[in-house]
């Protein structure tokens, strides 16, 4: 009957202790989507530069350093997220024809 006990008590703790890491998974996650959100959000300083018809080519300072502080793996998110929206939506593929130097 000890030993049961003893059982029963071990996988009360491990599963205490499985829902812990699950919940900082979550905070982490939440967290760096946070994090990702005010970068993307400081990127606006840039919309000048890049909406159609801008008649300034040359990004300011600013819209240099908001580029610099995005974590790249947020930014590729981003993108490829952003194009599996027309899918999602039932409208074709988008086909932007673009080259991109460095």
């Amino acid at each position: 009957m000890a030993v049961l006990k003893s059982l029963v008590f071990l996988s009360s703790q491990a599963a205490a202790l499985l829902l812990l890491l699950a919940v900082a998974a979550v905070q982490t996650q939440t967290a760096k989507a946070q994090s990702c959100t005010n970068e993307l959000t400081n990127l606006n300083v840039c919309a000048p530069f890049v909406v159609p018809g801008a008649t300034e080519t040359n990004p300011s300072s600013d819209c240099c350093g908001a580029i610099r502080s995005v974590q790249h793996d947020c930014l590729c998110s981003t993108l490829r997220i952003a194009s599996r929206l027309p899918s999602q939506c039932n409208l074709p593929p988008l086909n932007c024809d673009m080259q991109i130097s460095p």
